[in-house]
Order: C-alpha cells, then sequence, then structure tokens
C-alpha cells in the first residue's frame, strides 16, 4: 500500500479491525519513509452479472436502479430501510449464486417480485401491474386472487390496501 502523504510504498499494519457486520476489514497503517499513519478499509469485491435486456442489449448491474424501483414500489408503505437493504441483498446474492456472466431482466424483475410478495403485498402488486404491463382491471384481479391463494388475505384486504394507498398518494 502507497503512503498517501509521500507515496512510498513500504507501510506496515499497525491494527486490524472487522467493520460494517464483518463485511469490511479496518487497517490502520504506518509509513516507513515519513512516519505517518493513514486509515485503509478492504471489502470483497463481488462482481455482479451484466444485465441483458429484453432488446438483447447488455448494461452493467446497476444496485441504484434495483433500489430504486424497489423505493418506488414501496412508497408510502409501512417498510424499513433495513427491510429493503435485506431484500436488495438477497436478490444479489441470488443472482451471484447463478454463477453465470450475464443474467436476463425477466430473471431480476422475477427475483424483486419474490422479495416484495414477501415485503408487502400492496408494492408487490404494484411493481408487478408495471412489470407485467398490465392493460386492464381484470390483470388486477387475477394478479391479486393468485397472491392472496393460500396466504390467508382475503381479495377484499388487498384490494382495500391498494385504494387507501392510491388515495395516500392522493393527498
Amino acid at each position: 500500500m502507497h503512503c498517501p502523504f509521500c507515496a512510498e510504498d513500504d507501510t506496515k499494519v499497525i491494527d486490524s479491525r472487522l467493520v460494517a457486520e464483518g463485511n469490511q476489514v479496518r487497517r490502520r497503517r504506518e509509513c516507513f519513509s515519513c512516519r505517518e499513519r493513514f486509515t485503509t478499509f478492504e471489502t470483497a469485491e463481488l462482481v455482479m452479472p451484466r444485465v441483458v435486456k429484453q432488446d438483447g442489449t447488455r448494461q452493467p448491474f446497476d444496485e441504484e436502479k434495483l433500489r430504486s424501483g424497489l423505493m418506488k414500489a414501496l412508497e408510502k408503505r409501512p417498510v424499513s430501510i433495513e427491510q429493503i437493504d435485506t431484500a436488495l441483498s438477497h436478490i444479489k446474492a441470488q443472482l451471484r449464486a447463478t454463477g453465470e456472466r450475464e443474467v436476463k431482466s425477466m430473471r431480476l424483475g422475477e427475483e424483486v417480485m419474490t422479495e416484495l410478495r414477501q415485503l408487502d403485498k400492496v408494492a408487490y402488486v404494484r411493481f408487478a401491474s408495471v412489470y407485467r404491463s398490465f392493460q386492464d382491471v381484470n390483470e388486477f384481479k387475477e394478479e391479486i386472487e393468485r397472491l392472496t391463494a393460500g396466504s390467508g388475505d382475503s381479495v377484499a384486504d388487498v384490494t382495500k390496501a391498494l385504494a387507501d394507498s392510491g388515495a395516500e398518494k392522493k393527498s
């Protein structure tokens, strides 16, 4: 590691500690030449696969774009930032677990819908309506029926929550 003060490449590690819940190592270093001390942080570089869009174009994975999409679906919903971060981590882990260099955007969308289904049903239906390009009310109804089948929630409860969230957005 080069010293940021004198550019000497001979430094020693004085102290190392785990930070960021064990996902990062903080190291205090000292330069042999100028005796200045500085801190470095190490994290594992996990390469995310490229995303292949429906039109065949390829883009690097963009975590901020993914976060933005989740945030739009979860707008004014009772979901914490920690829950969103956990969902993002799950999605990224699933994509890395494929071991592929490229992943289709459809796969990414399905992973997002899986996480949203567990986080918040209203957000799930919001995202699904855009993702699957719902054309009419019947498609919403069918998706809500699929969502509530076996979940213990009634269609009326989810429909009311959707209506309430729409009323909140207008005010």
